[in-house]
């Protein structure tokens, strides 16, 4: 029997226990959210404790919407945190179950495997950042949670979209090359993608959204490496993507407007791919001037995050 739980993840966590990125460090989150009961389909926001078909000890939460109701497919997002981080702190930072549970969205927000260091990180591309001889499948293991939600929701299958933040934005751009099918966008912040394009064969487009700070002294918006291994720019990066939908390789001109995504700093600028385009294809990056690695978001940030992704469904 699965245990629906009110959530209790506060979103006013403290920057500081922040540490995110491929040399980074962080905290575990304390403190669990009593347990209640709750039928399947609710008006108030609840989290079920699943254990789809991967390792044990890797259960995850899903949090319902309020207003969700059985029959009326709903969005998934899944959060991946960044390295050293956890799903509860890259929430709370982001501030994201606002912006969701306003959206409607199914959210799930999993955890990396920890490492030798005593971090948690996630297997992505072979820049960042899961290391030794038998790293974790967690291709396979966010594939499973996406079809444990479908299985137990009801799930819009044309709008399931991840998000992540650093090595959680590389994995992003794993998600996408691998499960094509199944994404229709993701939104990574400070990530890159395959630096060698031939590593990434995308069965279908997946839309795609890079948000990067030229002030970023971890994952470097002029592309850089992790202990050897290469990785692309965050311009880069979106013009790979591009190839990969089918899209123009020339920026779109007009460019569409700024967006002030960072407090106190300048708005980003915007450079989209959207001509030619194969149908749900489309490449995005947002460039914030002087952005660091873990800037003080806007109150809207991530409503803007989540409004893009959702305005990106499957065809």
């Amino acid at each position: 029997m699965l245990s629906l739980r009110t959530s209790s993840i506060g979103v006013a966590l403290a920057v500081s226990v922040l540490a995110i990125g491929c040399s980074g460090s962080g905290s575990d989150a304390t403190g669990a959210p009593a347990t209640t009961t709750a039928p399947a389909s609710t008006t108030t926001a609840s989290t079920t404790t699943v254990a789809p078909t991967i390792p044990a000890g890797r259960e995850v939460e899903i949090h319902v919407p309020p207003g969700y109701q059985d029959g009326t497919p709903a969005p998934l997002l899944i959060l991946l945190h960044g390295f050293g981080a956890d799903g509860k702190i890259q929430s709370g930072y982001l501030g994201l179950q606002k912006a969701t549970d306003a959206a409607g969205m199914l959210y799930v927000y999993p955890d990396g495997v920890m490492g030798r260091q005593g971090k948690r990180s996630w297997n992505a591309t072979d820049a960042c950042c899961a290391r030794g001889e038998h790293p974790p499948d967690d291709s396979s293991y966010l594939a499973a949670i996406i079809a444990e939600a479908k299985d137990r929701y009801d799930v819009d299958p044309d709008r399931v979209y991840v998000m992540g933040h650093s090595n959680g934005g590389f994995m992003s751009y794993r998600m996408a090359c691998d499960h094509a099918d199944e994404i229709a966008a993701i939104a990574s912040i400070a990530g890159a993608t395959y630096d060698d394009p031939a590593k990434c064969t995308p069965s279908e487009p997946v839309a795609t959204l890079e948000i990067h700070g030229t002030g970023d002294q971890t994952i470097r918006y002029r592309g850089g490496s992790i202990q050897g291994d290469a990785y692309p720019s965050a311009p880069t990066t979106t013009e790979t993507w591009a190839g990969y939908d089918g899209c123009s390789t020339t920026p779109d001109s007009p460019a569409p407007a700024d967006r002030q995504i960072v407090q106190d700093l300048p708005a980003a600028t915007v450079t989209s791919y959207s001509r030619g385009c194969e149908p749900g294809g489309h490449a995005e990056l947002w460039t914030q001037p002087q952005g660091v690695h873990i800037p003080a978001w806007t109150e809207d940030f991530s409503t803007q995050v989540v409004d893009w992704l959702l305005a990106h469904p499957k065809p």
